[in-house]
């Protein structure tokens, strides 16, 4: 029943931005690459959007993420911000949550996000990095909305980087996390949304604590 409603809920916002942004549901389809007999049964009520019909929902209609996550009844835990403390996400923690979403079944391992950091590290340093960064970076705070409590340290760190505030050690750290949030290819895939973003507060989480150690 609960699921019910949040389908309409779901199908009654999307009307809503369809019609705002007078789009039909077949011009729709064409630019998520979403069948329109699918996009018409979420609409309706009729089938449970997937994170991947929502992430193409999102950026499509320009709305951020997690507003049609809400809407289509997936649990979202937002925690108001407060201080460096907050962020504290346990691997394990991470991975029995994997394990019973049943949305992703591969292993997760805090080598999994160290290794990817070493490699941005070495691609924050490229002036394709530095420029990806700067342009993509408000892009998918957009995208993804004030959403964890890692979000505003995030935000600390681009304006330290944009800033050249630092050493190139440090910059360079600052950097690999950077493109770690951007880049949607990490240890576990962006549009596993919310816990696709789970990975990221533990690159936050290294990085905050290795320029504490500097």
């Amino acid at each position: 029943m609960a699921e019910q409603k949040n389908s309409t809920t779901l199908g009654l916002l999307l009307r809503d931005l369809l019609k705002e942004r007078s789009m039909s549901m077949r011009k729709f389809s064409e630019l998520t690459g979403i069948d329109t007999a699918t996009i018409s049964r979420i609409i309706n009520g009729k089938r449970k959007a997937t994170p991947q019909h929502l992430e193409k929902f999102a950026e499509c209609l320009e709305v951020p993420l997690i507003n049609l996550f809400e809407a289509a009844g997936y649990p979202i835990e937002q925690k108001q911000e407060k201080s460096n403390s907050d962020i504290h996400t346990s691997v394990d923690a991470i991975q029995a949550f994997l394990e019973t979403s049943n949305v992703y079944d591969k292993q997760f391992s805090m080598a999994d996000v160290e290794e990817k950091l070493e490699n941005y590290g070495l691609y924050a340093q490229t002036e394709e990095g530095k420029n990806t960064i700067l342009v993509d970076f408000d892009k998918k705070i957009q995208k993804v909305g004030s959403v964890g409590p890692f979000i505003s340290k995030l935000k600390e760190l681009y304006e330290k980087f944009t800033l050249g505030k630092g050493t190139l050690f440090e910059l360079t750290l600052i950097g690999s996390t950077l493109l770690y949030f951007i880049i949607p290819v990490d240890a576990i895939p962006d549009y596993l949304f919310p816990i696709g973003y789970l990975d990221d507060a533990i690159a936050v989480q290294l990085t905050t604590s290795a320029l504490l150690k500097k």
